[in-house]
This record gives C-alpha cells, sequence and structure tokens, in this order.
C-alpha cells in the first residue's frame, strides 16, 4: 500500500510540475486497525507579488468561465453515501444505468489537477500589465456562493446561470433522486464546475477556445455585475 502511494504522489508530482520534498510515516498500531491509514499532504507553491490574482482587476463586465469537473472532486460525499447507499439502497458494486458504471467506481473518479491547463493560461494571456486572466476559484465545499466571493472586490458581484453547462450524470442522478432543495445541492456539491475564471470579456472566446485545445471542457456560465462581493445562481 505504501509503495502504491508514493508512485501516485510521484507521478502527480511529475505531471503538475511539483517535487516531492519529503514524508514521514507514522507507523501507530494502538491506534489503527489493521487495513487502516490516514494521509495527508501540503502542496507550497510562491508567486511573484507583480503576478498574483488579488481580484483587484475584476470589473463589472467580465465574464465567468467554468471548466469541467471529473466528478464530487472532494467534496460532498457525506450526503452522496446517503442518497446512494440509504436512500436509493445502492451498493458499491451496484451498476446504474445513466452512469454506465458502477456507483462506487463513478465516486472515485480521479480529482481533476488544473494546475498545468491554469499556468498555460496565465503564461499566454497575464503578459505584461494586461491582465486577461483576472480570478481564479475551486469549486469546493460551499459550492458558488462559498468560494466566489473570495476572489470578488466588494463592489461586484458574480451572477452563475444553471444549465449553462453539462451537468455530469451523477450530479443528474443526485438532483433526481436527493429530495434535497436545489439551493443546498448547489452549495453542497460542484455540480459539474470544478474550477471558474474570471476573464475579461473580450478576452473570453479565445480563452476558450485555448482551454478546449487542451482538452478540458469549459463554458461561459456568467458575468459579473455591480454589487457588494457576493455570488448567486439563478
Amino acid at each position: 500500500m505504501f509503495t502504491d502511494i508514493i508512485k501516485g504522489f510521484a507521478r502527480a508530482c511529475a505531471e503538475n510540475g511539483c517535487a516531492l520534498i519529503g514524508g514521514e510515516t507514522a507507523q501507530m498500531p494502538g491506534f489503527y486497525q489493521a487495513g487502516e491509514y490516514d494521509l495527508s499532504g501540503t502542496i507550497v507553491g510562491a508567486v511573484e507579488k507583480s503576478r498574483m490574482l488579488d481580484g483587484k482587476q475584476i470589473r463589472p463586465g467580465d465574464t465567468v468561465l467554468g471548466l469541467a469537473s471529473s466528478g464530487l472532486h472532494t467534496n460532498g460525499y457525506s450526503l452522496a453515501r446517503k442518497i446512494f447507499f440509504e436512500q436509493m439502497k445502492l451498493k458499491p458494486s451496484s451498476r446504474v444505468a445513466e452512469l454506465q458504471n458502477t456507483i462506487g467506481d463513478e465516486l472515485l473518479k480521479v480529482h481533476v489537477s488544473y494546475g498545468p491547463l491554469v499556468q498555460k493560461l496565465l503564461k499566454k494571456f497575464n503578459i505584461g500589465k494586461g491582465l486577461s486572466l483576472k480570478g481564479l476559484a475551486h469549486i469546493t465545499g460551499g459550492g458558488f456562493v462559498d468560494n466566489l466571493p473570495r476572489v470578488l472586490p466588494k463592489s461586484c458581484d458574480v451572477v452563475i446561470h444553471k444549465r449553462t453547462w453539462e451537468m455530469p450524470p451523477i450530479f443528474q442522478l443526485i438532483e433526481k433522486h436527493g429530495r434535497v432543495p436545489e439551493a443546498e445541492l448547489y452549495q453542497v456539491f460542484n455540480m459539474g464546475i470544478g474550477m471558474v475564471l474570471i476573464v475579461a470579456s473580450e478576452k473570453a472566446e479565445q480563452i476558450l477556445k485555448f482551454v478546449a485545445g487542451q482538452k478540458q471542457k469549459a463554458w461561459r456560465i456568467g458575468e459579473v455585475v455591480k454589487g457588494r462581493g457576493v455570488a448567486r445562481v439563478i
């Protein structure tokens, strides 16, 4: 198990231009049961102050683009397990027609790494003083409503338009069988959008074409408007 984990770490670091600089294996036989383990990691990065995306360049009229997720990524598993295993009475090995997969394999899909794509976008579109890519937000726990305000100036809101992207089948299944208010779904799950880009509107189409050329699905999903630093999903 340890060997497989380190292989995975090494492969992920290589794909994302990171160095694996250390680690510790603490064996605690009095704490963990046989076959149990706990894994955590930390990534440290550095950026020149002049290249920081601090949201200060975001203006009303800017465009919001969404990058496709591969599934749940890192959030919503407690609610998903309740829906799939308690309400729908599925097992991890249950094959679901809508997914063309077992529910267990679907829940274990690997989180998309947006790092390499983001680095390419920054090198191409944020050259010199002109910032075409103005803000980035991972859509993790809290969804659009909690994550987008972190990159917004206090004078701007973001409006996200539902149904402007392809929602993966797993979220359609959750929506259909979950008996969960729609507003809660969009605050617990990424609903198919793993990362949001806030870009200059005149560069939006060019950025979308570039992203598509990198084999990453993306859509125009909203816009920046005057406001008070909040995100709304309508």
